[in-house]
């Protein structure tokens, strides 16, 4: 009986723990939230959609009816910087380049962060982005 009960107390432990070391993917994958600017006063909201395909990372960067794909991403684990780089059309309709470079940090919290340096034609700012 003993041994029955310590048995089942095994498998419920296992049960519990399981689900809490199981693994969520590649650290990218989600809806990101967040914002850029050149200054503390002039920001720009961000909503990012990334997912792995299993050989790369794809992603859309303000997703709806003027959602701009992300052309590439690239995520050195050695460091955890991630770069980010798109092209939208700027005010006047003319292809604009957008370029992010920043440091993934908090890898074990569901809601990480990356934050850095973003470019949007002629200008440059900071970025902050936490995983939804």
């Amino acid at each position: 009986m003993r041994r029955r009960a310590w048995v089942i107390c095994v498998w419920a432990w296992l049960g519990i723990l399981t689900p809490g070391l199981a693994q969520e993917g590649h650290p990218l994958t989600g809806t990101w939230s967040g914002d850029w600017g050149p200054t503390a006063t002039e920001r720009h909201h961000l909503t990012l959609v990334m997912n792995w395909d299993g050989e790369r990372v794809t992603g859309l960067l303000n997703p709806g009816p003027d959602g701009v794909p992300l052309a590439s991403v690239l995520i050195d684990v050695t460091d955890w910087t991630v770069r980010l780089e798109a092209e939208s059309k700027g005010p006047s309709g003319a292809p604009e380049a957008i370029s992010a470079e920043g440091r993934l940090e908090d890898l074990g919290s569901p809601h990480r962060t990356i934050a850095g340096t973003w470019r949007q034609g002629s200008v440059t700012g900071d970025f902050t982005l936490v995983r939804d």
